[in-house]
């Protein structure tokens, strides 16, 4: 069996659900986060310790106003009603991304959850938002001083403190990384499903866990 610290997830495909259910894009974001919800609470049983959720994509601001707009309510509505539960569950948010562009309502509680749930111990949620792979490893260049080594440049990574993915999971059919974590995923395995994130659920988790165990992760050794 192998050692599993963190798995990352590529929530593909909400906007597309919403639409094939014929109540729209932002439908399909609403009950991407109930799938959210599951995945965590799945996750907690399993005691798997950290997770990674791509939110919203440095590219992202390319999406139509309505959506976006849509989208930061969703987030400053989950932590204000969902913090205390949070809180109380033992679970600490870390935000990976450039947060400055978001609204100052929107800042004011990613900044509280974060402060409040600091010192949980049970598993860590790192949530990307406004998250670009390229962007965070050219800042960690600029970061870095002296001679370039990998340890130092990932001292500078926004996952500097947690373990690399040993899973990357994206769901909605299609088979890329769309800069996402480019740095940490060197060596994670990775597993692509059709099934759109709204579908996605515990017993698809449990599976790909157990093709996971299965595999021989050698690290360039023999």
């Amino acid at each position: 069996m192998n050692n599993l610290n963190h798995i990352a997830f590529i929530m593909d495909g909400n906007g597309r659900w919403g639409k094939k259910k014929g109540k729209g894009r932002n439908f399909g974001h609403l009950k991407g986060v109930e799938t959210v919800k599951k995945i965590v609470k799945e996750s907690l049983k399993l005691n798997i310790p950290v997770l990674t959720f791509y939110v919203f994509s440095s590219e992202n601001w390319k999406r139509p106003k309505k959506e976006k707009t849509f989208l930061f309510k969703l987030l400053k509505e989950y932590f204000f009603n969902e913090l205390n539960n949070i809180v109380k569950q033992d679970i600490k948010i870390n935000i990976l991304g450039d947060v400055k562009k978001f609204s100052k309502e929107l800042k004011l509680i990613l900044r509280k959850t974060k402060d409040l749930t600091n010192k949980n111990k049970k598993i860590i949620i790192n949530l990307a938002l406004n998250y670009g792979s390229k962007i965070e490893i050219l800042n960690a260049l600029k970061k870095t001083r002296g001679n370039l080594t990998i340890k130092k440049i990932e001292k500078n990574l926004y996952t500097k403190s947690i373990p690399n993915p040993d899973i990357l999971i994206r769901t909605g059919g299609y088979q890329r990384l769309s800069n996402f974590l480019l740095w940490q995923l060197a060596y994670t395995e990775l597993f692509f499903l059709k099934k759109l994130w709204p579908d996605f659920n515990s017993r698809d988790l449990r599976k790909i866990i157990r093709r996971y165990n299965k595999i021989q992760r050698n690290f360039g050794n023999i």
